[in-house]
């Protein structure tokens, strides 16, 4: 039996699934119980990524109505509700409570003019330097101005601007509450201040009160509307704490909560976080910073392509079965293939944020084979994350190590190679399943005081992967050579 007064239930809504897991009073997974449910965005030609709100509301009730009969069947009434969320998203809400307009989606390219037009608006060095998010279609203000321009009926008729997880507490709740955390990643918040940023908001059709209220802000809700409390009778009157940013989340759950410590995250896109306890942070050019909640800052890169380029390059290319491509990447010397490859099939984010980039190969001859390509992509990849820690040292100074997460990444050994071959630092793997569900449980277990701090809960880690003395000088070769074409083929006129 599980204790009651420990049990963590934790909701996290991605990119492409709904989940809820349960974690017991020390942050473990509690085998058999939780739900998955799969779903998809839609696309549009024109860059477009969207998800129906109503119907991703459903499922995450779905899933939350499935996961209470399994712990009412045994007995279990948890002591409080986490959420995290994919960060960067938003919708639009009428007065009545329904959606405007889609959850535009952090992938979603549509607003890329609109993030031009407000650089020639605003000093965008500044912005970023206060707010952490470069004016980029990935961040809301050129969402919300793409929005009002293509859209002006759906944009008016919206009064409340909102991420999905305040829009899913309001259904249940019948009130507005959201997070700092979620708040940081809009492009909206002025990191240091703790607030909205005034400068950004000034060129922006949008005012405060249409903004999640900093009054209450992180603040739990107990009380569900009679019609959720009836279904959930094990859920009411207990905290449920407003959804927290998964990237955050994934940094707690993964033990990386000191600077020292990088977490290094390889799904479909990619990320590298640091976080730091701190009443202010320095923001340097080419990352973005965030936050977890008010005392901690989360700062790193994030690539539009990571786990993604392999899964192309395994539905192109003519490779061998499963098993072999394991192998034969593992036999190839790094950079023997000669190639030069930019990976930039979605784009860029860290460190130059130009989204019209697109992928490039460089060095291929008849000679070049298909498993010469995929281990040239592989390093390539390496070698963006690269870019984005070269940075991060700056700031942050050298980690302890680099903590490896995310199935795109831990299920290759070969490519964990390459990556802390690339960096030059040991890469130690997760072996926390569900890093990012289990973060918002750590931060959920805190705020109830069952914890006095995350750090009491290490993470459980699995096998150390030593950067080879040997490869350093290649990959820095490789380095050098990617960002030369990069250079001539995006910032030479």
């Amino acid at each position: 039996m599980i204790p009651a007064e420990n049990a963590v239930l934790s909701l996290d809504v991605g990119t492409s699934s709904v989940r809820t897991l349960l974690f017991d009073g020390r942050a473990r997974q509690v085998e058999g119980f939780g739900t998955q449910i799969p779903y998809r965005v839609e696309t549009t030609p024109d860059g477009g990524v969207e998800v129906d709100a109503v119907e991703l509301a459903r499922l995450s009730i779905e899933s939350l109505t499935e996961v209470h009969r399994q712990m009412k069947s045994a007995g279990i009434r948890p002591a409080a509700v986490a959420c995290c969320t994919f960060w960067h998203n938003v919708l639009g809400v009428r007065p009545d409570g329904t959606p405007s307009t889609p959850i535009i989606h952090l992938f979603d390219t549509r607003s890329a003019g609109a993030a031009r037009e407000l650089g020639r608006r605003i000093d965008a060095r500044a912005q970023h330097s206060r707010t952490g998010c470069v004016l980029h279609p990935s961040y809301l203000p050129a969402k919300l101005l793409w929005l009002s321009q293509t859209h002006p009926e759906a944009f008016r008729a919206a009064n409340r601007w909102m991420s999905f997880g305040e829009f899913l507490y309001y259904r249940i709740f019948g009130c507005w509450v959201g997070s700092s955390s979620m708040a940081s990643g809009t492009g909206l918040w002025n990191q240091n201040a703790n607030d909205y940023d005034g400068g950004i908001l000034s060129v922006l059709p949008v005012t405060r009160d249409q903004l999640a209220p900093v009054a209450g802000m992180d603040q739990p809700l107990c009380d569900p509307l009679p019609e959720y409390r009836a279904l959930w009778p094990e859920f009411s009157g207990i905290p449920w704490f407003p959804a927290l940013g998964d990237g955050a989340c994934n940094n707690i759950g993964s033990g990386c909560i000191t600077p020292d410590r990088f977490a290094l995250m390889v799904g479909t896109s990619g990320a590298m976080r640091g976080v730091s306890e701190a009443e202010h942070m320095e923001i340097p050019e080419g990352l973005w910073c965030y936050r977890v909640d008010r005392r901690r800052f989360v700062l790193g890169g994030a690539l539009s392509n990571g786990g993604e380029v392999y899964a192309w390059m395994k539905r192109t290319l003519a490779l061998p079965p499963e098993p072999e491509i394991e192998e034969q990447l593992a036999a190839l010397p790094p950079g023997q293939h000669g190639l030069t490859i930019l990976p930039l099939f979605a784009g860029e984010r860290s460190t130059k944020w130009r989204g019209e980039a697109r992928a490039a190969v460089a060095g291929m001859s008849l000679h070049t084979r298909p498993i010469d390509i995929l281990r040239a992509s592989l390093e390539s990849v390496a070698l963006r994350f690269r870019n984005i820690y070269d940075i991060m040292v700056e700031r942050l100074g050298a980690p302890r190590e680099v903590v490896a997460t995310g199935g795109a990444l831990l299920r290759s050994e070969a490519w964990t190679r390459m990556m802390a071959d690339a960096l030059g630092r040991p890469l130690v793997a997760c072996l926390e399943k569900e890093a990012s569900s289990r973060g918002a449980a750590l931060l959920a277990l805190e705020r109830t005081g069952a914890i006095g701090h995350i750090s009491e809960l290490p993470a459980e880690t699995g096998p150390v992967f030593e950067p080879v003395e040997a490869h350093r000088e290649i990959y820095e070769d490789l380095l050098r050579r990617q960002r030369r074409l990069y250079t001539k083929l995006f910032e030479e006129s």
